[in-house]
């Protein structure tokens, strides 16, 4: 079996091959992305040939696509395990070379790390419109403060409500108001504020349907989970992918940062917060359970119970993000086993 680790940057690669026991067998830097790459790679072998790339898929997707047009086989090495395998090596500082090696020896010691699974574009293809919407919330929320000073400086006595400029009816008013004003720059300036803030909560309202569209297609189960509406149920599908890279609910739990990590001492059992994780999906768990403990009978249960144990609130909701990280697995295995 021959490795070969490589690590990626914009505009070149760095490749390096070593045999079954770490050994390096050589070592190539190429623009990227080049067919050099393969015909050097050729010749070590066919069938027992593994790539290595490191998991930045922002710039690595390009060369998936092709090992896998190719019909090599590949797995992705998180960027955390190649500190240690760094460390260990007899060549000391940090250099694309010694960084591709240590890519390939973390596929050597690692035999489960992820790889490319069926179905990963549609999982693809939703993060990219989670990470889209986000976006123009932000931005539109930048356009909000900006028209709010605006409109205070012209008449403190106009007084729009919190959330209001999401919602149309309140972003006509302020338009005509506006319109009823002489035609200074700072009239002039709040006007295309209030253009911008409308075409915004268009494009954001047409993708929040299309999300609930596609979650809805991909895991309908999912929605019916209480809390759980279009917008968070495309985040959690987008942020965990394919549930097939999860064996179980405490991995899941533990790359969402929902476990909690053991911090005791002697006789005294605890736990603490888990700061570490995917925080997209800590948010989105964090959502759900933060609803459930408002309206859901049979969280609002649990939480008193976890009260009564000694809990404080902030205690019992984290435990309750525990719990629907073991839901949303087994829905989502569910889902995947019927299909």
């Amino acid at each position: 079996m021959i490795v070969i680790g490589v690590d990626v940057h914009k505009h070149s690669l760095t490749a390096v091959a070593v045999d079954e026991m770490g050994r390096l067998l050589a070592e190539l830097t190429v623009a990227y992305p080049d067919e050099v790459l393969l015909a050097w790679a050729a010749r070590f072998g066919g069938g027992e040939r593994l790539w290595a790339l490191e998991d930045c898929r922002h710039v690595t997707r390009a060369l998936e696509r092709r090992l896998l047009r190719q019909g090599e086989e590949l797995v992705r090495v998180p960027p955390k395990l190649t500190r240690a395998a760094r460390s260990a090596g007899r060549e000391r500082g940090k250099s694309d070379p010694i960084d591709a090696l240590a890519v390939a020896r973390v596929a050597l010691r690692e035999p489960d790390l992820d790889r490319p699974r069926p179905g990963e574009e549609r999982y693809r293809e939703l993060k990219l419109l989670v990470v889209h919407r986000d976006d123009l919330v932000d931005e539109r929320r930048r356009a909000q403060q900006r028209l709010r000073w605006h409109l205070h400086q012209l008449d403190p006595s106009f007084s729009v409500p919190a959330g209001a400029l999401d919602r149309t009816v309140w972003l006509e008013r302020v338009g005509r108001w506006l319109g009823r004003r002489p035609s200074e720059v700072q009239v002039r300036v709040a006007r295309d504020l209030v253009v911008r803030c409308r075409s915004l909560t268009r494009a954001i309202s047409e993708l929040e349907r299309e999300l609930a569209t596609m979650s809805a297609q991909m895991a309908p189960a999912l929605l019916e989970l209480p809390g759980c509406a279009g917008v968070t149920a495309a985040k959690l599908l987008a942020e965990i992918g394919p549930i097939g890279r999860f064996q179980s609910d405490a991995q899941l739990a533990r790359h969402g940062g929902v476990a909690p990590l053991q911090a005791s001492s002697g006789r005294t059992q605890r736990h603490r917060l888990d700061r570490g994780g995917n925080r997209q999906l800590n948010c989105a768990l964090h959502r759900i359970a933060i609803t459930q403990a408002r309206v859901h009978p049979a969280a609002r249960a649990y939480i008193d119970r976890k009260k009564s144990e000694g809990k404080s609130n902030r205690e019992a909701i984290r435990c309750l993000k525990r719990q629907l990280a073991r839901t949303v697995f087994n829905t989502l295995k569910a889902s995947t086993t019927l299909t």
